[in-house]
């Protein structure tokens, strides 16, 4: 299940949820059901899923904030990296260890907070292996069925975890695995879907995906170039409403302008954790090249340099696992960051974002104070009388930079002084006046 292989983000050090919010309760009691009953309570009679659609929310300031990295159609703000704290299924199950997740998320500065939605036995067959990194993590005495069913949360707590991380300022997120769980999310309200990588060449999900008209952010792990132009094919001929003219609707006009509304490419590596010496972050470059598509990255190696790096080559958008704690014994948790790395991230990506700039090379304002400081003037070596020649014997050059540039010093070589300076004062700016005049 490529997207949940992901490198998580851990949150060993993450503030307990403070269950006070969620109601009264009772030692008896489950948290989740008290989270729940006040988030129903809170809306009248209505379901949580129902309370929590997209027309009915009322976001607060902080979410609000977030959301200004994104425009009317969902596409990312180039002034603003989009990053994905991915909390996957680093829950385990446990609905109140994803909601410490999402607190956890919030409190590093993420843009967002994604999970992973699906119905366990739509998804993988009972003769499917683990994966070797699975085995290693969770032993192999299960299948992947099996596993994956400890891993499920039903659409009642996705909708409180949403409810929850737009309260505490971060958009909400989740993959679809499976056509139903496509329909679960959109009942949610959620802004865009995202195609892991596994599914990139699932035609059956992709026109589920499409039918929604949402933004679709879609990783390529595994894929060539070509598989990813075949799903970009199967997006476009549903949106355009000729869901078997694939190679037309990839080629047309609409079709290519559709893509670019809506679709942002996430270069991967299906490896967990992935060997730095099979990222090939320079693939992003092609991906934005070959189908004039935003991109960006869904880092599965330690650690974050790689996620730097892919900002500074362009990306758009940086996706990352997290989990709670690295030592729990679900299949994600070791190739996860911790929370400090995650803050670590979110800074780090921030501040390469902000240092990139523009392409012109101009002085930027916070240097230009130190311009007369750092640079030099032609100064008198020596005491130099009214009419002596200037010579490379009596004038040199030193700080400060307001006087008479460095640059004309063969220029008033040979040239009467045009009064008396005495040692180590600045040649002024009479002598270009008096140069110019000469000349003319």
């Amino acid at each position: 299940m490529g997207d949940w292989y992901a490198v998580s983000l851990d949150l060993r050090d993450s503030p307990a949820v403070n269950l006070r919010e969620v109601g009264p309760t009772d030692h008896n009691r489950n948290p989740e059901s008290c989270f729940l009953e006040q988030i129903t309570q809170q809306q009248g009679d209505r379901s949580v899923v129902g309370a929590t659609t997209r027309h009915e929310q009322k976001m607060d300031w902080r979410l609000q904030r977030r959301q200004r990295s994104l425009d009317r159609q969902g596409r990312y703000n180039l002034s603003r990296v989009f990053i994905i704290a991915e909390a996957g299924v680093n829950h385990d199950g446990s609905f109140e260890r994803a909601i410490k997740l999402i607190d956890v998320a919030a409190k590093s500065g993420a843009d967002a907070v994604k999970f992973q939605t699906f119905r366990s036995e739509l998804v993988v067959s009972r003769s499917a292996k683990k994966a070797e990194y699975q085995e290693l993590a969770t032993g192999g005495g299960e299948s992947q069925l099996d596993m994956i069913r400890k891993l499920e949360l039903s659409d009642a707590q996705f909708g409180a975890l949403k409810h929850h991380a737009e309260r505490q300022g971060v958009c909400f997120l989740s993959t679809p695995f499976d056509e139903p769980s496509v329909g679960s999310l959109v009942e949610l309200g959620v802004d865009r879907l995202k195609v892991p990588s596994g599914e990139i060449t699932n035609p059956l999900l992709l026109r589920r995906v499409a039918a929604t008209n949402l933004p679709v952010i879609m990783s390529t792990g595994m894929a060539t170039l070509g598989d990813v132009e075949k799903a970009l094919s199967v997006l476009a001929a549903s949106w355009l409403g000729t869901p078997r003219a694939l190679d037309k609707a990839f080629a047309s006009t609409q079709g290519q302008r559709l893509l670019r509304e809506r679709v942002t490419l996430l270069h991967c590596t299906t490896e967990y954790p992935a060997p730095f010496e099979d990222v090939n972050l320079r693939a992003m470059t092609t991906l934005s090249q070959a189908f004039g598509l935003p991109v960006g990255f869904s880092d599965h190696t330690t650690g974050i340099a790689a996620s730097l790096a892919a900002v500074a080559l362009g990306a758009e958008v940086i996706e990352k696992h997290f989990t709670l704690d690295k030592s729990l014994p679900g299949p994600d948790h070791r190739a996860s960051l911790d929370p400090q790395e995650l803050v670590a991230l979110v800074e780090g990506v921030r501040q390469v974002s902000a240092s990139l700039g523009h392409t012109r090379k101009v002085p930027s304002p916070s240097e230009a104070k130190n311009l007369l400081i750092a640079r030099r003037s032609l100064v008198a070596s020596k005491a130099i009388a009214m009419g002596e020649l200037f010579s490379e014997e009596n004038v040199s050059a030193k700080r400060p930079g307001h006087g008479l540039s460095p640059l004309l010093f063969d220029a008033i070589l040979g040239t009467p002084a045009w009064r008396d300076f005495e040692a180590d004062e600045l040649l002024d700016t009479m002598g270009v006046n008096a140069l110019r005049a000469e000349r003319d």
